[in-house]
Order: C-alpha cells, then structure tokens, then sequence
C-alpha cells in the first residue's frame, strides 16, 4: 500500500473499526499500523468527515495528553493513516485469555475521569486499549463530546469484563 510515496507492505490485518481497518504494515524495517477508513454503513453511529474527524480527535486527545500511538503520516485523498505500531496484547485481548487487568482498570478509571472533567468520551471497548511499561494507551483516535450513557461507568466497563457478576468484583 503506497501512502505519500512512500511503499508499506502490509503484513496481517488488525482489526475492523466503525470507520476503518487497521493493518501491521512494514516500510524500511519499521512496523507502523496503517488505518485504511472505509465508507461501510455504520447503524448506530453517524460520522461526517472520517479522515478530518480523526485527525481533529487526534490533537484534541494529544491536547489533554492522552497516550496514543503517534501520529506518522497522513494521507488525505486516500483516506489513510499511519500510526506508530504498539506491540502487546489489547485488554480485550487479554479478557479473552483470562488474564489480569486490574492494572488497566485503574488506569483506564484515571483516564476516564480526565476526560469526564474535560467533557470528552472516548470508545472505552477493550480493544482499543495496549498496556506498554504500565501505560495504558488508546490505540484509536475516536473522541465524543462527553455524554453520561456513553462514559466508562455506564458504557465502557461492561465490556471489560467476561460475565456481568463480575461487576460486583
């Protein structure tokens, strides 16, 4: 996939978001992540924009120093992005295999309440998230206005779980 001139060989597929799908992609030995937007219909969100709105979340989030992977390139008439690649496991991820997240809770409760206090949500389901050197990155650059039914509390912390009694955990 060429992307301003530059040639990435695209090694796996990622995932498939609500606006894109991201692959591992390799250019001069290097492992970025390429996220390729798409136009495919979306019954419970509504984007104007897709390219523009994620570089717009991009620096809104940088702004309140949220951890991301940077921001490599851009290509506007293609509709592709070039993130920096993180390695691990997402926390859904680690769901899946039973592992403990108690770590990413906490942060990921740090995280929330920032943004709360700064009138922003983010997409809070777990594979969006990468545990790097105790740091808990947000690896897509979606952000909303905030809205309490979308918040962690009440949209996001169902899907950090595999069964709902946890929750009284």
């Amino acid at each position: 996939m060429k992307v301003n001139n530059k040639e990435y060989k695209i090694i796996k597929l990622l995932g498939k978001g609500k606006s894109g799908y991201s692959y591992l992609a390799c250019c001069e030995d290097v492992f970025y992540t390429l996220k390729k937007i798409h136009h495919e219909p979306c019954d419970y969100y509504t984007f104007t924009n897709k390219i523009e709105s994620e570089l717009r979340d991009y620096q809104t989030l940088s702004k309140l120093n949220i951890l991301m992977p940077e921001l490599i390139d851009v290509d506007k008439e293609n509709e592709i992005i070039v993130k920096e690649y993180l390695t691990g496991k997402t926390v859904l991820e680690k769901i899946s295999a039973d592992e403990d997240i108690s770590l990413e809770l906490k942060l990921i409760k740090e995280i929330a309440e920032h943004l709360k206090n700064n009138n922003i949500n983010i997409d809070y389901y777990p594979s969006n998230f990468i545990l790097q050197s105790n740091r808990l990155y947000y690896v897509d650059y979606e952000c909303n206005e905030y809205m309490v039914q979308y918040d962690f509390d009440n949209w996001g912390i169902k899907y950090w779980f595999k069964s709902e009694d946890l929750l009284e955990k």
